[in-house]
């Protein structure tokens, strides 16, 4: 015969069903969180689907995704603090990355998949951060009022282009980070001679993104512009309705400081997309195998092609437009050293005048 239980056992029937329920809660929400990378983006590509559906097949792992600008997303993980539930940041800029390491925000990573798979002078020197894509920064001309453009960045600073030269504005990050690479090629004194030799050689005071630059060659504002790579790539596959047809083809570019007379042969400043795991990740081991995946092959061909940019990683095929940009010799520096001197870039800049 089947008897009642105690009230007592009842009660602690009742207990025990509501600890194995809240256990039972707890462990599908570890699980949720050992199933998922978060990530913190100021990408917004198309491709970018294609490249975090691609992870998930790969790895069963749940892509969760927050998308802001650099600035904000910086911001918002230091405001969180401990509890930021961000494993992944992802920016564009070496010196986005280097404000996201003075902001202490990321964690070193050993990898040796990242180690083989990603050049030296394209990562952090304590694995803090990697350059997944690249872009350089190129000096485009009109081909009928050009006859001799600038080869080099120095070039630039000839007075023969007095009245010629349009660029961003020195708050650009782009353009902190070319004099930054200047100062650590060639020291502080050079880099102020730099900035103050391009600003008198202006067309009109700095202005607009990069695309501006390119509509003011076209439309006869200037003749000389310092444009990144994937600005001119994205008009190559139509991307710019004024950009297009006589206007187009009469756009010359010069990948600068090639090997060759007149040039120390550096080769031509480049720049990144990269991405680093933040200190405080919920999901380190989740956020270690996204790094690695963006070493892939396939990942590099999204992570570049999504933003006409070239691959970190030697021996991905290029996107097609920026394969028609041909081939170069690209400078080594390596890119920590464009956040280094980020301050003194910003301080020659305001130096000079330069606006």
């Amino acid at each position: 015969m089947t008897r009642p239980l105690p009230v007592w056992g009842a009660r602690l029937s009742a207990a025990a069903a509501a600890l194995l329920c809240a256990l039972a809660i707890l462990y599908a929400d570890l699980a949720r969180a050992q199933g998922s990378v978060n990530l913190y983006s100021s990408r917004h590509y198309d491709t970018d689907e294609k490249l975090y559906s691609g992870f998930e097949e790969a790895t069963g792992i749940k892509v969760n995704r927050i998308e802001a600008s650099a600035d904000e997303l910086i911001e918002r993980i230091r405001n969180e603090g401990r509890n930021s539930p961000a494993d992944i940041l992802i920016t564009v800029d070496a010196g986005r990355l280097w404000r996201a390491e003075e902001a202490g925000i990321f964690a070193p990573v050993e990898s040796a998949v990242l180690d083989s798979r990603i050049p030296a002078h394209l990562r952090h020197p304590d694995n803090l951060w990697f350059a997944f894509s690249q872009r350089s920064r190129m000096i485009f001309y009109a081909k009928d009022r050009v006859a001799n453009p600038p080869l080099t960045y120095e070039a630039l600073t000839d007075p023969a282009y007095k009245g010629l030269v349009c660029t961003r504005s020195s708050s650009s990050t782009y353009m902190l980070s070319l004099l930054a690479s200047i100062i650590a090629h060639d020291g502080e004194d050079a880099a102020r001679d730099w900035a103050a030799g391009v600003y008198a050689n202006r067309a009109r005071d700095p202005e607009g993104n990069d695309t501006d630059q390119l509509l003011a060659i076209a439309s006869g504002q200037c003749d000389i512009a310092v444009v990144n790579s994937y600005y001119f790539a994205r008009t190559l596959r139509g991307g710019v309705k004024d950009l297009t047809g006589d206007a187009l083809a009469n756009i010359g570019w010069i990948f600068p400081n090639q090997p060759g007379p007149g040039s120390d042969g550096r080769g031509a400043h480049m720049n990144i997309s990269g991405a680093g795991m933040v200190k405080n990740a919920p999901n380190p081991e989740n956020a270690v195998k996204f790094l690695e995946y963006l070493s892939s092959d396939k990942a590099q061909e999204y992570f570049a092609g999504g933003n006409d940019e070239f691959p970190a990683v030697e021996g991905v095929p290029l996107p097609a437009e920026v394969a028609k940009l041909g081939e170069f010799k690209k400078d080594t520096l390596n890119l920590a050293a464009l956040g280094e001197f980020q301050r003194m870039a910003q301080q020659i800049y305001d130096e000079v005048g330069y606006k």
